[in-house]
């Protein structure tokens, strides 16, 4: 299927968080969440609005700590502006080739250790989910149809024997429930009573640790590390040590670095010191993968940052996955899917993850998603890859749908009332037995109903995209 993108516009809500949320070097109490929104033609004159959205997170495109947060969120809006401009002077073309243009143009053209790759890709990465989004409503096919049918023309990135076509590679079926991952921030209490009655919120939602495994019965955690040897080691024994108590053995864990350890040898000390207490061991008993420990600008010719040296559990790539055949090159045994680095790349990626005899993983990792449009569209692509557990931390550090107008609140109880619930504030995510139920994302569109695009339609102050 042909089309050509048009009127690109944008436009932005302003989200508080309710707890504030440490990762890497940044903590996040605030931050824009930015909406995009395209019309797409199709060669017979019939047109489409398509949308997609991400939050403007500071310092995890580019570790730049010199830089204000302000100037990070300016860096992405331009993004975004300069990646619309290069698919709006396309004509008619495939979803894919449309993508691929660009994707050549702003990224692979550039050396792989460029600092600015995963800034500019999250541009690319927006106005592509915007596109599929106008596909699929043109043709009138959910985005699980669209990638079977082949409505975007896609093409296979690495050429995997494997595959006698792109369509192979994908499972038979969407996935219609997904295990929540909860995350673990640096600054989050493990007990209830760790929470000091000052800080005590009144929204009927967990804080500590202990009252989300209660409550919500999660059995995946991601914990973020990078605090320092002595306090990771301290952490993970605290952690250990209260899934022991809690007696919660079918709780499995993953770490992330995001980029804070300094070595291969650093991480294998921080293992090591871990280990040798008995809540500590039990922590990482439960590990499947370590996310991102080292800075993704290190040469993994150099010993202490190559990936090989590591045995204890895989690694995964995540800030450092920036090109499309990073993952070929890169001795890393996982890599990340995120919507804010690229769908088409998510696929290829599944290329390489999915080859009979394969070491090669994928996990479906967070950045803050909240709902509508960045929710719902990485639920339904980690759905697609049959991503069975999706670390999700956007209901947990910002107050539900409470960015959001009250009609598309009430548009999106209605539409997508398996994934959302109505509570006495307002409205939040539907987590039942550590699981989020998504039939309601594979209807036509990408992973949103059309009733609540046509609320934001309506509601949100769109700005045209220079």
């Amino acid at each position: 299927m042909q089309l050509r993108l048009r009127e690109l516009a944008t436009a932005e809500l302003p989200c508080r968080t309710r707890l504030p949320f440490r990762f890497g070097a940044v903590t996040v109490t605030s931050a824009p969440l930015l909406h995009l929104r395209c019309v797409v033609d199709a060669p017979d004159g019939r047109t489409a609005i398509g949308m997609a959205s991400d939050l403007l997170v500071p310092k995890w495109f580019r570790k730049d700590l010199d830089r204000p947060p302000e100037a990070d969120q300016v860096a992405l809006r331009t993004s975004v502006r300069e990646a619309g401009q290069r698919y709006a002077a396309h004509g008619f073309l495939p979803a894919f080739l449309h993508w691929q243009q660009v994707q050549n143009e702003l990224i692979e053209a550039q050396p792989a250790l460029a600092p600015g790759l995963l800034e500019a890709g999250f541009g690319v990465a927006l106005v592509e989910r915007a596109m599929l989004d106008g596909a699929c409503r043109l043709a009138n096919q959910s985005f699980w149809s669209a990638l079977q049918s082949d409505l975007f023309c896609r093409q296979l990135l690495h050429g995997a024997q494997a595959w006698a076509n792109p369509v192979a590679m994908l499972p038979a079926r969407p996935l219609e429930h997904i295990a929540v991952r909860h995350t673990v921030g640096r600054l989050d209490p493990l007990r209830a009573a760790e929470v000091p009655a000052a800080e005590r919120l009144d929204d009927g939602m967990p804080q500590a640790l202990d009252e989300v495994l209660a409550r919500h019965g999660v059995r995946w955690l991601k914990v973020k590390i990078g605090g320092g040897h002595d306090q990771d080691v301290a952490r993970l024994t605290a952690i250990g040590q209260l899934l022991l108590e809690l007696q919660r053995e079918d709780v499995a864990v993953t770490l992330d670095g995001n980029e804070q350890i300094e070595s291969v040898p650093a991480l294998r000390s921080l293992w090591r010191a871990t280990e040798a207490t008995a809540p500590g061991r039990s922590l990482l008993q439960r590990v499947k993968w370590v996310e991102q420990p080292l800075p993704r600008n290190r040469d993994e010719r150099d010993p202490a940052s190559d990936p090989s040296a590591w045995t204890f559990c895989p690694l995964v790539l995540d800030e450092g996955d920036v090109q499309k055949d990073t993952l070929a090159r890169s001795s890393y045994h996982g890599v990340s899917v995120k919507n804010c680095k690229g769908v088409f790349r998510a696929l290829g990626n599944r290329e390489l993850s999915a080859a009979p005899g394969s070491v090669r993983f994928q996990t479906s990792e967070d950045l803050t998603n909240l709902p509508i449009l960045a929710l719902q569209q990485d639920l339904c692509t980690a759905a697609c890859l049959d991503l069975g557990n999706s670390e999700r931390n956007g209901h947990h550090y910002f107050p539900g749908l409470a960015h959001l107008p009250a009609p598309v609140v009430e548009a999106a109880l209605a539409a997508h009332g398996d994934l959302y619930e109505r509570t006495a504030t307002g409205a939040r995510l539907r987590i039942e037995a550590g699981a989020l139920t998504i039939r309601s994302l594979h209807g036509p569109g990408y992973g949103c109903d059309a009733t609540v695009l046509a609320s934001l339609d309506r509601t949100l102050d769109w700005q045209p995209l220079a």
